[in-house]
This record gives structure tokens, C-alpha cells and sequence, in this order.
């Protein structure tokens, strides 16, 4: 990997998602017993990679900047009033094995997301794939970057457009209205359920658009970031920002503006 220049913050991140990548990740690959997998709730698995993923980039986050508060989703799990920390002046987001039930069973994509919000904005992502050491980073106003060389998102150039759709979270009648109104005017794929593998996607050709419905912070703080810091769009489904303190459900992305609002104002009449 061509590691980034000129910015020491993301080699001390790097650094660090690296390291909980070989000690905590990597070596229970396709080696977790059933011991380790636990169901936090229906279809959503944690294991003992997770726990030990988050407890390294904790401490060695805390160790680069000592005054930003952390919210990792396993701590954030445990005790949710951690979550009212992510609009302090400066907080790290931590999603210490995303795509985990990938992982725990035993396949691909599975990644580590990492962000760094000020007041509620991120002003920072990084995205690292475990198995192939992808590395996807952004600062914001500095562009995004694919393994230290800068990063222009494309379209895929297909008609109809390439769209990875959420129905996931969506209840009954909002699922059937996606089928409907928005499904027809897209070649439909599936999701990887790893959104350090989907953010990616809409970056580099793959994927034109995306619907989220859940919008958790440490799943998409990096992710979005690193999309329109690419030139892609990641916005609300009304066009305002993301915002990392904000409860709130409905995101899109797109590898360009257009493919956004043309997605968004089909959204918009269901």
C-alpha cells in the first residue's frame, strides 16, 4: 500500500486499525468457536474480535488525541448514554469489526470504521478492509484517498443506474414502497452489509447509488465522508447534512450529485 504523506494524523490511525487488524481480527478468521459468537439482538451478531477490535483502537485512539471522548459501538451498546458524547467538541466513532456477521460466518467483507467528529460533523474518516488492506481515508476539505493517491468518485456508466437498496431496517409498508416506486428505474444488487465495503463501492465504480435506512453513527460517519470528499453525495433524504449526534433515519449516497437528486426526488414521492 502506498501509505498517506503528509498527514501525520492518518498514519497514527492507520497505525492503529492495523494493529487491532493482526491482533484481534485476522488470526479468528474462519476460527471463531460458537463460544464467540454472540446475537446482541435478531440477526445482529457480536464476537469476541469485536470486543477485542474496539478495546486496542480505544486505548490507542486515546493515545493520539487524549482530549477527544470515544463512542465505540460495543461500549455504546453496553451503556447507551454514551452515545451523548458524540456531539462533544471532538469525539472518535468507533466500529471496531464492521460487516460482523460476514465475519462470523466466515466470509467477506468485513472491515474497521473509524471517525473523528467535532460538534457533530466529521471531520475525518478512515476505512481499512482487514483481508485485502484497502485503505480508504478523508479529511474534510482535503479530498479522499484510496491507499495515499487521491480518489474522484465515478458512476458506473451503466443504464439503469447500479443501486445496493436497504430494506433491512425499513418496515413493511416503507419496504414495499421501495419495491414499487424506486426498484424498477435501478439494476438492483445486493448489499454487502458492510458499510466499509459499500461506501467504497459507490466511490469506485461498482455501485451508483445507495439507500440506508439506519443511519448509526459509527456505520456511516467514515462513509460519508469519504464519499463527498470524493465528489460523490451522501446526504439526508431532504438534502441536509449528516450529522453524527442526530437520531435520525434515511440516508442516500451516490457516486455523483446527479445520481443523488435523481434518486432523492423519487424518494421524495413515496
Amino acid at each position: 500500500m502506498t501509505r498517506p504523506v503528509n498527514d501525520p494524523l492518518t498514519e497514527a490511525v492507520y497505525a492503529v486499525m492495523a494493529d487491532a487488524a493482526d491482533r484481534a481480527i485476522r488470526p479468528r478468521y474462519q476460527h471463531l468457536a460458537a463460544s464467540e459468537i454472540i446475537e446482541k439482538a435478531h440477526d445482529d451478531l457480536v464476537t469476541v474480535a469485536d470486543k477485542e477490535s474496539e478495546a486496542i483502537l480505544s486505548e490507542g485512539l486515546a493515545k493520539i488525541l487524549p482530549e477527544a471522548a470515544i463512542v465505540g459501538e460495543e461500549a455504546a451498546h453496553a451503556d447507551p448514554a454514551i452515545l451523548s458524547r458524540l456531539g462533544e467538541d471532538l469525539c472518535w466513532i468507533i466500529d471496531p469489526l464492521d460487516g460482523t456477521n460476514n465475519f462470523a460466518h466466515g466470509r467477506p467483507p468485513f472491515g474497521i470504521l473509524i471517525a473523528l467528529a467535532q460538534g457533530g460533523e466529521t471531520i475525518g474518516g478512515w476505512i481499512f478492509d482487514v483481508l485485502s488492506g484497502r485503505f480508504c481515508h478523508a479529511r474534510r476539505g482535503e479530498g479522499a484517498f484510496l491507499n495515499g493517491e487521491r480518489l474522484t468518485a465515478r458512476p458506473t456508466g451503466t443504464e439503469p443506474p447500479v443501486a445496493a437498496i436497504s430494506l433491512m431496517f425499513a418496515d413493511s409498508d416503507r419496504r414495499a414502497a421501495l419495491q414499487t416506486h424506486i426498484a424498477p428505474h435501478y439494476t438492483l444488487v445486493d448489499i454487502p452489509r458492510c458499510a466499509a465495503e459499500q461506501y467504497p463501492r459507490l466511490a469506485l465504480g461498482v455501485n451508483d447509488v445507495s439507500i440506508f435506512e439506519r443511519t448509526l453513527a459509527w456505520d456511516h460517519a467514515a462513509g460519508v465522508l469519504f464519499l463527498n470528499e470524493a465528489g460523490g453525495k451522501a446526504a439526508r433524504f431532504d438534502g441536509s447534512p449528516y450529522r453524527v449526534n442526530e437520531d435520525r433515519k434515511g440516508l442516500i449516497g451516490a457516486s455523483s450529485p446527479a445520481l443523488w437528486e435523481e434518486l432523492a426526488a423519487r424518494v421524495a414521492e413515496i
